[in-house]
């Protein structure tokens, strides 16, 4: 297809790292991509930890940078509800870091210069709000808002990688909607005054976190992040009044007393199964809006970079010839995403429900420690998931 001063192969909605990874791919193997967000800020508001794993950020080729990593990781603490714990220090196997807390700004922006220098055309402060197919032309007319001003463009495919309850999704027809009992209402406070050890610490337990987990992560500089995520509809309060309450009370109290609070953050995220069906017609969906986060933990920055790679190559396969980019040749995205990791998830997604099933609240206290101790295993099924 011709390429005129407004036609794209590719247009990306969404810049955290799952848009920004596969803008960035799919650039690097040739495609002419724009990249828009309606935010002007990187990276906010801030909805999650920030913890990703050293192998995540190998496998979709991010350089390590002082830019954006906060401090290094090497391993897991994950307790019961009254304090009992299995440690797994990654420094008796290994001596780079596991993993990483990054700072999410400064990590966002960092993906979308990798982006940019990869000739990813970007336009921050612009909102999608609607695509018309155009099938003589084998294109869609995507409608934008740019500082407040109507315009549109062309492009053969529209990325979704605008988050958990997709605008994309739904233009497309696609199932996005999300029950309330799978989204956790998470919160985190970062602090100051409260000692780490290089270590992500977990917690496991209705009392302090109902449908989800409490966690003590470092934070770099001397900071910490302390906060936890609970599901709605197994408790009567808010995540603010969980976390309050874990603080003054778990067993981390004495170690939490003298915790300064610097900033607060929180946002939902997806617990649940991923999109049976994340394309369509000139549409793909990406990260949290195809519902690739790990049901389990709530992890979703590995899953995002690991869904830019693989988009990014699939769009540049289907782009090749001039044939339109239907639901059917779109599909190798999602089949290469179920045998790399699709099937893990389900299974995850599987454990999860059966935990959450459970009547007596020891017995279901038991299985998730059990199972978030296990899943941070060397050994585990599930380490890269």
């Amino acid at each position: 297809m011709p390429h005129g001063q407004d036609t794209y192969d590719v247009a990306v909605i969404g810049s955290g790292p799952a848009g920004a990874t596969t803008a960035r791919h799919a650039a690097e193997q040739g495609l002419r991509v724009l990249l828009i967000d309606k935010k002007q800020e990187l990276g906010s508001p801030i909805q999650c930890s920030g913890a990703v794993s050293a192998n995540a950020l190998n496998e979709a080729n991010i350089p390590l940078s002082d830019e954006y990593i906060s401090t290094p990781v090497y391993g897991f603490v994950t307790y019961n509800a009254r304090g009992e714990s299995v440690t797994l220090d990654y420094r008796a196997y290994r001596d780079t870091p596991l993993g990483y807390v990054v700072d999410r700004r400064r990590f966002d922006r960092f993906l979308m210069t990798l982006a940019e220098r990869a000739g990813v055309t970007v336009w921050l402060k612009c909102e999608a709000t609607g695509y018309t197919p155009d099938p003589d032309r084998k294109t869609v007319t995507l409608q934008l808002q740019r500082f407040g001003l109507d315009s549109t463009v062309q492009t053969r495919v529209i990325v979704g990688a605008d988050g958990v309850q997709s605008q994309v999704g739904k233009w497309a027809g696609l199932r996005t909607h999300i029950r309330l009992n799978e989204l956790a209402s998470c919160l985190q406070f970062v602090v100051d005054g409260v000692e780490t050890n290089g270590l992500l610490e977990i917690v496991a337990g209705q009392e302090w976190a109902p449908g989800g987990y409490a966690w003590l992560f470092p934070k770099g500089h001397g900071y910490a992040e302390v906060g936890l995520g609970v599901a709605r509809t197994m408790t009567d309060h808010d995540a603010r009044w969980h976390l309050d309450h874990f603080m003054r009370n778990s067993f981390m109290a004495e170690r939490l007393k003298d915790a300064r609070i610097l900033e607060v953050q929180g946002g939902g995220v997806p617990l649940a199964a991923p999109l049976r069906q994340p394309y369509a017609d000139y549409v793909l969906l990406v990260g949290d809006a195809a519902r690739h986060v790990n049901p389990i933990t709530g992890g979703g920055i590995h899953m995002a970079l690991r869904d830019g790679v693989m988009a990014g190559a699939v769009l540049a396969e289907v782009l090749a010839s001039d044939a339109p980019a239907t639901e059917a040749r779109l599909e190798p995205y999602h089949t290469r995403w179920m045998a790399e990791l699709g099937t893990a998830m389900w299974s995850l997604y599987d454990v999860k429900t059966s935990i959450f099933r459970e009547k007596e609240r020891d017995v279901q206290d038991e299985r998730l420690f059990t199972t978030l101790a296990g899943y941070f295993h060397p050994n585990s099924e599930y380490r890269k998931v």
